[in-house]
């Protein structure tokens, strides 16, 4: 739980700070996992982790599920675990133990120097620039991030669609 203060960044982008900290942890076991926007850990194309994030007045929980040991056999939508990728699943206190870690580092740096450091670490371990999405209102090709945390897609005419909040799929 992050309790907000006065002066944090807005509380929607800890979603990115989380992704960066989850994915440090993962890309331990499994080199090559990628982020999704805005928090969903990939390994191509099937999902390894997702974060949920609620806000509760001046809180925000913030979840993290993660296939250490299984993951789901679902056909149209791919899953995958760090047993299969690593071929055993790390110990379930040290993977929680280093995730702690790395949120409670990447914390104070969204608070202390704003969302850009975050936004570049999320932007070095997303998928590459130019991959195809999918939104529920649009396709187009991933443009990065702006300077709020938004996806930025180019769609088929060339214009620039910005999405601030729902589901996005690798296409």
């Amino acid at each position: 739980m992050v309790r907000l203060r006065a002066g944090d960044p807005p509380a929607p982008t800890l979603a990115l700070v989380a992704a960066v900290a989850l994915h440090e942890v993962a890309a331990i076991y499994a080199p090559g996992t990628r982020i999704k926007w805005p928090n969903d850990l990939l390994f191509d194309g099937a999902k390894l982790a997702g974060i949920l994030l609620e806000r509760h007045g001046d809180a925000v929980i913030v979840g993290f599920g993660v296939n250490l040991a299984h993951h789901p056999a679902v056909v149209d939508s791919p899953a995958t675990s760090l047993a299969a990728l690593a071929g055993t699943a790390p110990e379930p206190s040290l993977f929680l133990e280093i995730l702690a870690r790395n949120f409670s580092r990447w914390l104070p740096i969204w608070r202390e120097r704003g969302l850009a450091p975050v936004r570049a670490a999320w932007l070095a371990a997303a998928h590459p620039l130019g991959t195809a999405l999918v939104t529920g209102e649009c396709e187009g090709l991933f443009e990065g991030l702006d300077e709020s945390g938004a996806l930025r897609l180019r769609l088929a005419d060339g214009s620039l669609r910005v999405i601030h909040a729902g589901d996005v799929f690798l296409l």
